[in-house]
């Protein structure tokens, strides 16, 4: 089969649309419906259906996009690898993906150990959301991610080997001049008259289950499109909000971050493929360790 024509159907897939995936790609919309009508009677199925909107896979194609793009990822990792063979650079990019929060501080400082033990070494750091990262190293784009088992949780895949760095103690995040902030300990129940503002909904269920546990009712009547506009209502007195507690030494200086009575916590994990591991995540994942002890419990 041409990998050529499985690229341009994976596009299709990842854009909805024959005319922007041809964009994209640089054909005429012509060319990629005969290369998809093409790939579908060599597999003989259909792979697209039409709608409204564009053009969405099948059952049928769905399934084939998941094997399509891990055998393309690797298709890319040959030809990188037989090119810097040929130039004589032989060390294997580390890929490293982590959650927002995670990204902001814990996974820089662990790559800062790992270059100063190892020397230098190309490397490059993608934040996303748990989900998308869990689907992202099992595709081969990413050689280790950094994660969280905050709702809905990260699902049993044995094409992941999943290593548990400790668990984070979730904080409450004030705006300055606050009755609370900068004081010891408080109870969810002392914020029951807040407004909160959350920005997804593994927080917000974080948030929720603790405040139920409590017997407090609160209010999340703010979304924020991510943990900087959640900081950013926070810091104008707009809300107060529930942050991972690695970020306490990553926030703005406009708000203070104050620690829960019995706070609730996430497990943080790194997530390697089972297959064809980078030589240094070993070392990585012990800088992770290091990294994160201060944090976890």
């Amino acid at each position: 089969m041409d990998l050529t024509v499985w690229r341009t159907f994976v596009t299709v897939c990842r854009l909805g649309s024959l005319s922007a995936a041809a964009a994209e790609l640089h054909h005429t919309q012509s060319a990629v419906s005969r290369q998809i009508a093409g790939l579908e009677r060599e597999l003989g199925v259909p792979l697209v259906e039409r709608h409204a909107r564009g053009v969405r896979p099948t059952p049928a194609g769905a399934a084939f996009r998941t094997h399509a793009q891990v055998t393309l990822n690797e298709a890319d990792r040959a030809v990188r690898a037989a090119r810097e063979a040929q130039q004589g650079a032989l060390a294997r990019p580390l890929t490293v993906g982590a959650t927002p929060s995670l990204a902001a501080g814990i996974v820089p400082e662990a790559i800062r150990r790992l270059l100063t033990e190892t020397g230098p070494l190309r490397w490059s750091l993608l934040p996303g959301l748990s989900a998308e990262l869990h689907e992202r190293v099992t595709a081969g784009d990413l050689d280790l991610v950094v994660v969280t088992d905050a709702p809905p949780g990260l699902p049993d895949d044995p094409r992941v080997v999943r290593r548990f760095l400790g668990l984070d103690r979730m904080a409450v995040v004030l705006p300055l001049g606050h009755r609370l902030a900068g004081g010891g300990p408080v109870r969810i129940a002392d914020l029951a008259e807040e407004t909160w503002a959350e920005d997804n909904d593994g927080s917000a269920a974080l948030l929720r289950r603790h405040a139920a546990r409590a017997g407090a009712d609160i209010r999340i009547d703010l979304a924020a499109a991510d943990l900087l506009g959640k900081l950013a209502l926070v810091a104008t007195g707009h809300a107060v909000a529930l942050v991972p507690g690695v970020l306490r030494g990553a926030l703005r200086p406009d708000v203070v971050a104050t620690e829960l009575v019995d706070p609730p916590t996430r497990g943080v994990y790194a997530l390697t493929p089972t297959r064809d591991p980078h030589p240094s995540t070993d070392a990585l994942l012990t800088q992770l360790g290091t990294a994160f002890a201060p944090f976890g419990e």
